[in-house]
């Protein structure tokens, strides 16, 4: 009995969403004292505050940059995770990205490869934070990011190659470290779809970091002889307050 209660309690951890996660410390610096922030990259559950072990990432980088940010070894949710730190000296806007190594998600029969990203504010200078990176899979806000609070409607645009992409399924979930439980499994993680714009729209109703994952299987990758489908996932993470 204990052996089926155990193998259900793991077929509900993997049914629920992986969000490569990407956290700095604000995502609004007005002040120069708290202008070096710490940003946190980690492989995890949000809601339930579970997490995976992340191997190193090729890089943390922010704007159009090719060099990684310097990377860090730590533990999130008993499990390895990575961090990092940047000083931002001056006025802007700043998007941070995480590229990963692809995992294999045997449970699902398919390589994960997600891409998160984080815009952060500096100064008062808001110009720019609806223009891409120009990442083959991104999603870009059509809502600011960065100045929204709990109950306001956030958009975005999923793009692939620069294009918009519709009828694309956007996962969503919250970084629940409120201790908040859901109603039922399927509450857990949300999930809208893009119009045929690409365009898809969330009204977060509480507080805290919020996921989006715009997830399009596309490539194959192979592993002991068998090629794997690759979801990719253009990922993008806000703060409502």
């Amino acid at each position: 009995m204990k052996k089926v209660i155990s193998a259900l309690a793991l077929m509900a951890l993997f049914a629920n969403a992986h969000f490569l996660t990407l956290l700095p410390t604000s995502d609004n610096i007005e002040d120069k004292k708290n202008s070096n922030i710490k940003i946190d990259a980690m492989f995890i559950h949000p809601f339930e505050q579970s997490g995976m072990n992340m191997e190193k990432p090729k890089g943390i980088f922010v704007n159009n940059t090719k060099n990684s940010l310097p990377l860090k070894e730590t533990k999130k949710f008993d499990n390895k995770a990575w961090e990092t730190s940047y000083s931002i000296n001056k006025p802007g806007v700043y998007k941070f990205f995480v590229q990963p190594e692809p995992y294999f998600e045997e449970s699902e029969g398919l390589f994960i490869s997600h891409v998160p990203k984080v815009i952060v504010s500096a100064f008062g200078v808001e110009d720019g934070w609806d223009e891409p990176i120009g990442l083959k899979y991104e999603i870009v806000p059509l809502t600011k990011p960065f100045a929204l609070y709990s109950g306001n409607i956030f958009q975005g645009v999923v793009l692939k190659d620069g294009k918009p992409q519709a009828n694309v399924e956007v996962e969503v979930e919250l970084y629940n470290e409120f201790g908040l439980e859901a109603p039922s499994s399927s509450h857990i993680t949300q999930s809208v779809k893009t119009d045929k714009n690409g365009v898809f729209s969330f009204v977060m109703n509480h507080k805290g970091w919020w996921g989006f994952a715009a997830l399009i299987l596309e490539g194959e990758k192979e592993l002991n002889g068998k090629k794997y489908p690759i979801e990719n996932g253009a990922l993008f993470w806000l703060k409502a307050y």
